[in-house]
């Protein structure tokens, strides 16, 4: 884990200034400029409109433990569920050449207190070009490999436990603030970036908590196209209540395809971040002046082999498994949590338009903990969705 060890303000200064190097190689053949004529001919806005529903019926198979994993001594809890996942709309308005707005809102988080829930993504883009484009709103900044794909092409249960925890400290999931996207090219080799400033507080916030503000950046180099290795940079700082906080990650992705019915893909990603959340947990006479000193590392390995059947009622076959490494505090009091999550996949109509998902979720802690969701658990799934 040497890469952790590195300055985080050295990182950071690293990745934008090899990005202003990036912009400063960037090759003419990237722009395109359409045909006036057609341009002409399109009339605007153009309205599209997206939706997915997903439902889980989940069996705990470990005693006194409930399908939310928290562990019950007096043997109360529910240990099965029929749950609605996600029943998600999304209207994408494309109001000029440029301009585009999106709204997503997922109609399930109605079952709970929809206070900070229910919408999603609220954003305006503008593409300048392929080189930039400019985001502004509620939206998931680049800061790893899972906030470049949606919910409904997963190739696991889930998103990481490593992607839940980033979402709570602001890194990831659905932010409020402002962006700066494209790609181009260094040399020969294809380039991807994000920079981003967010409130940093999660979504559907009336105000920022504080007046702080946190700064990510993402860089994505395509290193084989042959193998589709792309290798992934993640630095962030910023100030969360009047302290210095930081996150750092690097990730690696690969698609293999053998032939035209086999392929591999598969995901490495690591993370290290402030756990300024659970600092600010602690009682301020207690705690130490230094939030570093509370700090979460995280590391998830997913296969998955994917076989492509083609018939009329069957699409296509996925096998995973992903391992996952968290440990959210391991300085001051290290807990890790290891959970491994195997899943087979049917898919029935073609890009994951309806599946059935088959797995089981293994969580494993050092130190088991009663009454807590630090406990070790068994939890079996079948998950059905279809996206149109």
């Amino acid at each position: 884990m040497a890469f952790f060890s590195l300055k985080k303000r050295s990182l950071i200064l690293c990745i934008l200034m090899s990005w202003f190097s990036a912009n400063a190689q960037i090759q003419d053949s990237l722009q395109t400029t359409p045909n006036p004529q057609e341009e002409d001919n399109v009339k605007y806005p153009q309205l599209q409109i997206k939706g997915l529903f997903q439902a889980r019926y989940l069996v705990g198979m470990s005693k006194d433990v409930d399908v939310n994993g928290l562990h019950h001594s007096d043997g109360s809890g529910t240990s099965n569920n029929f749950m609605l996942k996600y029943m998600r709309v999304q209207v994408r308005a494309q109001i000029s050449k440029r301009t585009e707005v999106v709204a997503l809102a997922n109609l399930a988080d109605f079952k709970n207190d929809p206070k900070s829930r229910v919408l999603e993504n609220a954003y305006l883009k503008y593409t300048f070009s392929p080189k930039l484009a400019f985001t502004v709103g509620q939206f998931r900044p680049w800061f790893g490999i899972e906030e470049t794909y949606p919910i409904d092409i997963i190739k696991s249960l889930d998103w990481s436990n490593q992607y839940s925890e980033f979402g709570k400290l602001g890194w990831t999931s659905f932010q409020i603030g402002l962006s700066a996207t494209g790609q181009v090219k260094l040399g020969e080799i294809p380039l991807q970036y994000a920079v981003s400033v967010v409130n940093g507080n999660g979504k559907n916030q009336i105000n920022d908590n504080d007046n702080g503000k946190q700064y990510s950046t993402r860089l994505v180099f395509g290193l084989s196209k042959k193998y589709n290795f792309n290798v992934g940079l993640n630095g962030g700082i910023g100030e969360v209540f009047s302290k210095k906080v930081y996150a750092v990650g690097i990730d690696l992705s690969s698609l293999v395809q053998f032939d035209p019915k086999w392929s591999l893909d598969m995901q490495l990603e690591a993370k290290q971040a402030t756990n300024h959340v659970l600092y600010n947990s602690i009682a301020p006479e207690i705690r130490p002046d230094n939030p570093d000193q509370y700090l979460i590392r995280g590391v998830y390995f997913l296969p998955n082999l994917r076989y492509e059947i083609n018939h009329k009622n069957l699409s296509a076959f996925e096998l995973s498994c992903r391992y996952e490494y968290l440990d959210t505090n391991f300085r001051m009091a290290s807990n890790p949590r290891q959970t491994i999550t195997p899943m087979v996949g049917l898919e029935f109509l073609k890009n994951y338009g309806a599946r059935i998902q088959l797995g089981v979720q293994f969580d494993r802690y050092k130190y088991q903990i009663e009454n807590t969701n630090q406990y070790n658990n068994n939890l079996f799934i079948v998950q059905v969705q279809s996206r149109f």
